[in-house]
């Protein structure tokens, strides 16, 4: 049974408990106080008969008996004709000895207390009424019956049950109709809640509940269904775009896989059609080879970082001085881009806690990235700095810099500013993702922008430790590539080892700094133009 069916069943069965108990109240009550006039109407008659003094008329009938039940004078009954007399026992028991009651007391013959009984018989007669009887003991002896017709009462109580059942029936009528509106007046936010549940059934997951009265309970149920369903949209949409992300991160992958197994694969070919007895052409190969496995090498492994980042495994959670970490990045890009002048500015020393390793690869991959998209010749400032309870890591390049969609885009995985370039001439494009990540990770922020003046600035916002590690005894930090105030900081650029050429850093570079930058070395796999 339907909701309503039961509301409905349940209003209809109160009401019939209400009404059939205010029916046997009412019909109790009236019965109750016409009996107690018959009652009184024979009471005058019995003390007017006792006194000697014969009824007539008024519908009273009576008998005088003696102690065997024999009939001594009857008389009266003339209001409804002498048809109609009571069918009296022969003997009425309970009379003997005063033992039914004594209200009246002695009679006229002084003697012991009246005994009283009263009943009720049928006509003697075939379609008489009933009748209301007194029975008493005469103090002289014998019995004293007086008895009067019911009709007037039966009547009145016989209308009474008319006219309650006539009532009752319309009262449940009223009140089924009445509930029914009720019902479906109090039910009408359900029905909207079930059309809601169905249209986001099949794919309306925009569509709320109305009516969120706080007031009311089903007002509450919407509200906290509205809450819900904003909650599972939120969930469908974000696994919507997870899986577009995924589609789009393995199919470029793939492409990116393609790449250097094509590379390797030609120089498979190379090998077999003879390079193997030409030393020259069979060096070329081979360092083809090697250079082309590194590669695809370096991307498998940054797939995997990226992979453990989104699982959420943990990091090393260890006391990580920035200013020297950014130092050392800064002497290992000096040493592998001498044509690139980096600069390292910090005031203070700054402490977060973290991955060393990783952050150092946040400093690594954002200065590869300056070397890979803007000319030899550019600066690039390395800035870290403390702001209230975050450490600010910030490289800049005075580059060409880029529009505002591609600095929104360019911590996006596999993003290239301008994907018709060669890919075969920068890296994948997961550098710069690969910092977000990391500095996520480490529950901070990552923005790129590019100043009206030209250039771009990346900048990473970590949170800072309340107990800050001093730097190592460096004294103040503000070098420039290939000189430097303080020794301990930087590696001159004519350091640079010819066993680490530009081309061979871990680090991979990412979209950023220059739109339509000039690469200084087409052939190194170090980084991937922005466009």
């Amino acid at each position: 049974m339907s909701l309503r069916g039961r509301l409905l069943l349940a209003v209809g069965a109160v009401a019939l408990v209400a009404l059939v108990v205010a029916d046997v109240a009412t019909y109790s009550a009236l019965h109750s106080f016409l009996y107690q006039r018959v009652d009184q109407t024979l009471d005058s008659a019995h003390r007017i008969l006792e006194s000697g003094v014969d009824v007539r008329g008024g519908g009273i009938y009576y008998e005088v008996r003696d102690d065997a039940g024999n009939v001594l004078r009857h008389g009266g009954a003339g209001r409804f004709g002498a048809e109609y007399t009571p069918k009296l026992p022969s003997r009425i028991s309970g009379l003997s000895g005063g033992a039914a009651s004594t209200a009246f007391g002695p009679g006229p013959g002084g003697g012991g207390p009246e005994a009283r009984r009263h009943l009720v018989v049928g006509s003697a007669e075939s379609g008489g009424p009933r009748f209301r009887v007194l029975a008493t003991s005469l103090a002289g002896g014998g019995q004293l019956i007086v008895a009067t017709p019911l009709n007037e009462v039966s009547g009145t109580l016989h209308r009474l049950f008319r006219i309650e059942l006539a009532v009752t029936l319309a009262a449940l009528v009223g009140a089924g109709l009445l509930g029914w509106s009720l019902v479906r007046v109090g039910l009408g936010p359900l029905e909207e809640v079930e059309a809601t549940a169905s249209a986001i059934a099949e794919g309306e997951l925009d569509r709320r509940v109305p009516g969120e009265d706080a007031s009311t309970e089903i007002g509450r149920l919407a509200r906290t269904l509205n809450i819900m369903l904003g909650k599972i949209q939120d969930a469908f949409s974000a696994r919507d775009a997870t899986e577009a992300r995924l589609r789009r991160f393995v199919a470029d992958a793939s492409h990116e896989l393609r790449t250097p197994l094509a590379a390797v694969s030609a120089y498979a070919e190379l090998f077999d059609r003879g390079a193997r007895d030409n030393p020259e052409d069979l060096s070329r190969a081979m360092s083809g080879i090697r250079t082309e496995t590194a590669r695809m090498g370096g991307l498998v492994e940054d797939l995997l970082l990226l992979v453990r980042m989104d699982e959420g495994r943990p990091f090393e959670q260890k006391p990580v001085e920035l200013v020297a970490l950014a130092a050392e990045a800064v002497d290992a890009a000096r040493a592998m881009g001498p044509a690139w002048t980096v600069n390292l500015v910090a005031a203070e020393s700054v402490e977060v806690v973290g991955d060393r390793g990783r952050l150092r690869q946040v400093f690594d991959n954002l200065l590869s990235n300056v070397r890979a998209h803007t000319p030899p010749g550019t600066v690039a400032t390395v800035n870290v700095r403390r702001e209230d309870d975050r450490a600010v890591i910030e490289v800049s390049d005075d580059g060409a810099g880029m529009s505002a969609e591609q600095a929104s885009r360019a911590f996006e995985r596999f993003y290239r500013a301008d994907p018709s370039r060669s890919r075969l001439h920068g890296g994948a494009g997961l550098g710069l993702a690969i910092v977000a990540a990391i500095v996520e990770t480490h529950g901070g922020t990552v923005e790129a922008s590019s100043p009206a003046g030209g250039g771009a600035t990346f900048t990473a916002r970590l949170p800072i430790t309340s107990t800050p590690v001093l730097a190592p005894e460096t004294g103040p930090i503000a070098t420039e590539s290939g000189a430097r105030s303080e020794e301990a900081l930087a590696t001159p650029a004519a350091e640079t080892s010819p066993a680490n050429p530009p081309e061979e850093s871990a680090a991979p570079a990412e979209p950023g700094a220059a739109e339509g930058a000039v690469l200084p070395d087409p052939s190194r796999s170090a980084g991937s133009p922005p466009g």
